[in-house]
């Protein structure tokens, strides 16, 4: 039967009126808002880390043909901004989406091609959001991805996270940016619940970013360490120094030199567990034997070795440099601790040599003297007995392919010998004997490394003048260019200054305790894994700053 075709218009024309009043009621207005909500989104500019996103250029909404039903409104989201993390993330392209938070079904999945070598971060990342763990090249609605890119992707330790259609996925040119990625996504869920829509362009501004440890002036646990590691990582971190000789103790076992070594003191199984930690969160363990001054530990055991001046006084912690008994014994050791440290670094120590505190090495120390000129020729001086001491440990370092570090003060002007250049200087002082300002070491070519006294020594118990670091003055005063007190080395330095550490030296041991020292240190690294990851001046002053990683902690 034919409809009326009258009638049918009339239905028409009251149901379009109807949904008409429908949307009027649910749109009160045609704000700017409003138009901007139902506009196309703009292409996303990228934004700084802790910045906002920027307005799309055009709001004006498209027309609706007259003749058809209005839709009923959908979701809308505003465009997005960057997670809030610690250290603050470099670049941030917004979208608009709901973006992705952890649900019952989210997985983390590795493709079969990158279980090998990111299996550990991905169950790791699986752990920390409470979701599961897959191998597949299938990853479905809701699973966060992770996988390797071409090594020439991107720069060492950089790495890409999108999140985009419910999921996210997490690439870089390394293993180490791939879990960089996977800690903003742990920060961004655990600060506001979920990770916002986007993509984030994430790389570090400097390639050594750490904490220094004295062990051996004060005993460390392996779980208080282990748990320094795991705070370092999520900062992105990747450097632990482990200064663990010195006068007071000797704080690893030793099976070639047993009568040396402290109690208490960690194991090498110990050590193992702590290295393999690391390397699982990318942290490379820098171990130090210090030498020759700071071994007074060694010298209890083998007072035969002991430095004298000519009145026959002892001088402390120092070997005599012209024995080479003090040679065989601590390239003994060096040689029984490489294997213990697989990681790529170690450092030679050579600061504080006393026997060039006196005001005439030559006469206060003639046996020095002696050698000197017997292996450099009649104008060498002590000094130079000292730089051949540092070329030759570093000597039996170097085959292993380590890159090696020795304190600024331990390198030595107008001598006959030179150290070695591929020797990188770990620039704390310039106040001690030897120490030369800053620029004079970047002038040589020499890499630097940062440990800037004024700002990134933490003295138990402050002695000497020491003050114990803030993070605020960190975040807001310090950058890896201020190597010495306050004054910044230009610019144009900036590539041979690979980075920093903080530095825990425990003068006074009983100052403080462990909890007390994991306490003190944790907002100065949060505000140095900030200066280092992006040396540029920060978005977020400092109360905010530090109210985030109070927040993340």
């Amino acid at each position: 039967m034919m409809r009326n075709p009258r009638r049918h218009r009339r239905v028409h024309v009251i149901a379009t009126a109807t949904v008409a009043a429908l949307v009027t009621l649910a749109v009160p207005s045609c704000t700017a808002a409003s138009d901007e909500a139902r506009a196309p989104a703009a292409p996303a500019a990228p934004t700084s880390g802790s910045g906002t996103g920027a307005p799309p250029a055009d709001g004006v909404a498209e027309p609706v043909p007259e003749a058809a039903p209005t839709p009923s409104p959908q979701p809308s989201h505003p465009l997005s901004t960057a997670p809030r993390t610690v250290p603050a993330v470099r670049e941030h392209a917004p979208a608009r989406g709901p973006g992705w938070k952890p649900a019952p079904n989210s997985r983390v999945v590795v493709p079969q091609d990158d279980k090998a070598a990111l299996s550990d971060e991905g169950r790791l990342l699986a752990s920390e959001l409470d979701i599961g763990y897959a191998e597949s090249t299938a990853p479905r609605a809701g699973d966060v991805e992770l996988s390797l890119g071409d090594a020439k992707s991107g720069p060492p330790e950089s790495y890409t996270l999108a999140v985009q259609d419910g999921r996210v996925r997490i690439t870089g040119p390394d293993q180490a940016g791939v879990f960089y990625g996977t800690r903003t996504l742990k920060q961004a869920v655990r600060g506001s619940g979920s990770a916002p829509e986007g993509t984030v362009r994430d790389a570090p501004a400097k390639p050594q970013r750490g904490l220094n440890l004295d062990i051996a002036r004060k005993y460390f646990t392996p779980e208080w360490i282990e748990d320094r590691l795991r705070e370092m990582a999520d900062l992105k971190l990747n450097q632990l120094g482990l200064h663990f000789s010195d006068d007071q103790a000797f704080r690893i076992e030793s099976d070639s030199h047993p009568e040396i070594v402290s109690t208490p003191h960690l194991t090498k199984a110990q050590v193992r567990g702590i290295t393999a930690l690391a390397a699982r969160l990318h942290i490379t363990v820098v171990p130090e034997i210090d030498s020759p001054g700071h071994l007074g530990a060694v010298l209890r055991a083998h007072p035969g070795l002991q430095l004298t001046d000519v009145q026959g006084r002892a001088v402390k912690g120092a070997v005599d440099i012209s024995d080479p008994a003090a040679a065989k014994l601590v390239d003994e050791l060096l040689r029984e601790y490489l294997p213990l440290f697989p990681g790529g670094a170690w450092h030679l120590g050579a600061d504080e040599y006393q026997a060039l505190v006196y005001r005439d090495p030559q006469t206060s120390f003639p046996q020095l003297a002696t050698a000197a000129r017997q292996r450099y020729g009649p104008t060498a001086r002590v000094q130079d007995l000292a730089t051949g001491w540092l070329n030759d440990r570093a000597a039996v370092i170097r085959p292993s392919g380590k890159a090696l570090k020795a304190w600024n003060d331990g390198f030595f002007t107008g001598g006959v010998a030179t150290a070695a250049k591929d020797i990188q200087a770990e620039y704390w002082t310039g106040k001690e004997i030897g120490a030369r300002p800053p620029l004079e070491y970047l002038r040589e070519g020499r890499a630097v490394v940062n440990l800037n006294d004024e700002y990134l020594y933490y003295v138990l118990g402050e002695p000497n003048q020491f003050t114990y670091p803030t993070g605020r003055r960190i975040y807001e005063q310090w950058t890896p260019l201020v190597l010495r007190g306050a004054t910044a080395v230009p610019a144009s330095y900036g590539k041979q200054i690979l980075g920093a550490r903080l530095a825990v030296w425990c003068d006074l041991a009983g100052a403080q305790t462990q909890a007390q020292v994991a306490a003190g240190i944790r907002l100065p690294l949060a505000a140095l894994s900030q200066k280092v990851w992006d040396s540029r001046t920060p978005d977020l002053p400092w109360p905010d700053f530090k109210t985030l990683a109070d927040r993340l902690s």
